[in-house]
């Protein structure tokens, strides 16, 4: 069963970067799956932020799209979340996930940007 733990978030000011990662385990074939970060803020649902295939081809949300860069590292089945320029508007929770078929959330991390 792929388990998932993010990791990396914190508070920031505006425009300051995080790098945000997420590892798998429980999985051989990491390297098979797209993947996928998203966010969500208390009383929203949750958001789709970028998504990485196989075969690293990437998409982003409008939102984040030139500040925001998802990779990955099959060798340490982890991705990740380069997140530039932040702005107040991308606090959240942010977890990470595979993409269809979704394995159970983890426990996200935590991104506060803040003056």
């Amino acid at each position: 069963q792929v388990q998932l733990v993010e990791s990396g978030g914190g508070l920031v000011q505006p425009g300051e970067s995080l790098r945000l990662s997420c590892a798998a385990s429980g999985t051989n074939i990491f390297s098979m799956y797209a993947m996928a970060w998203y966010r969500q803020t208390p009383g929203k649902q949750r958001e789709w932020v970028a998504q990485i295939s196989s075969q690293r081809s990437t998409n982003y949300a409008d939102s984040v799209k030139g500040r925001f860069t998802i990779s990955r590292d099959n060798a340490k089945k982890s991705v990740y979340l380069q997140m530039n320029s932040l702005k107040p508007e991308d606090t959240a929770v942010y977890y990470c996930n595979r993409v269809p078929n979704p394995a159970s959330w983890g426990q996200g991390t935590q991104v506060t940007v803040s003056s």
